[in-house]
């Protein structure tokens, strides 16, 4: 049983938890609560298991069988908590391999329909327009090399697993990935307030690539210069914009219903 937060597995945790770097020289990434221990385990990402005492004693018939099958320590209910970042820690972590996909082969996706996130900075609105990606059936999800981690652990928490079943790409310079994808006939569409066409008047059944900029600064400038158009979302009131998780999920919604159709 580990007994001190100064044990090296410990230690390593606390990294991992703390700092993006770390997260990509191991390539690894820890998760909280069985819930996402068992999508972890389900997608064959699952590397290491820890329970503290209590939760080990407390673990359902198939969360017991789960525990067995991995690398698995006991730790004290402290030196978990010590490196929970949950307010309510569930008692049990996951030390998990970051997925990778490649992006030709995302794009190759017959539903022809993405999001490119430009500097988008806010983990619970990362978190959130994952889950949300998946919901609407998108392709993937391109990330500027600027956004924040995607396996930060609030990220990794407020996608409820969706993490590990969207496709999803960190790229150098998102005007290259636009160049990629126009080439391919795909249109690129930016949400921005200045926008000349209102977002549901446009076709997206033919394919389709929505851009949500930072949550303060918007689009950048030479993101917006490479957009096939810019769309707004109406807004009544004196609202300024809307939440960039909101304006993502009305845009990506807008393309699954068309397709629907």
């Amino acid at each position: 049983m580990i007994s001190s937060e100064s044990n090296t597995q410990i230690k390593e945790i606390a990294k991992l938890q703390k700092n993006a770097r770390e997260r990509r020289k191991k390539g690894l990434f820890v998760v909280e609560g069985i819930k996402l221990v068992m999508e972890a385990a389900k997608h064959g990402r699952l590397q290491q298991i820890y329970v503290s005492e209590t939760a080990m004693e407390g673990l359902s018939e198939e969360a017991g069988k789960l525990v067995w099958q991995y690398p698995m320590e006991i730790v004290t209910d402290a030196v978990l908590k010590s490196v929970s970042e949950t307010v309510t820690p569930q008692g049990i972590l996951g030390l998990v391999r970051i997925p990778s996909y490649d992006l030709e082969e995302m794009i190759k996706d017959e539903k022809r329909a993405f999001l490119l996130l430009d500097n988008l900075r806010d983990p619970g609105n990362l978190g959130t327009i994952l889950r949300t990606a998946e919901g609407a059936d998108m392709s993937g999800v391109i990330l500027s090399r600027e956004c924040v981690d995607l396996f930060n652990p609030k990220v990794v928490r407020s996608t409820m697993g969706a993490v590990f079943r969207v496709p999803f790409y960190y790229t150098e310079d998102l005007t290259d990935v636009i160049d990629i994808l126009k080439h391919r006939k795909i249109p690129v569409y930016g949400a921005m307030l200045q926008g000349s066409v209102v977002y549901d008047e446009v076709d997206y059944r033919p394919g389709a690539a929505i851009v949500i900029g930072n949550e303060a600064k918007g689009i950048s400038d030479a993101v917006a210069g490479q957009l096939s158009a810019k769309v707004r979302i109406p807004m009544a009131g004196s609202l300024e914009s809307l939440n960039a998780a909101v304006s993502a999920a009305i845009l990506m919604y807008e393309v699954a219903r068309q397709k629907r159709e």
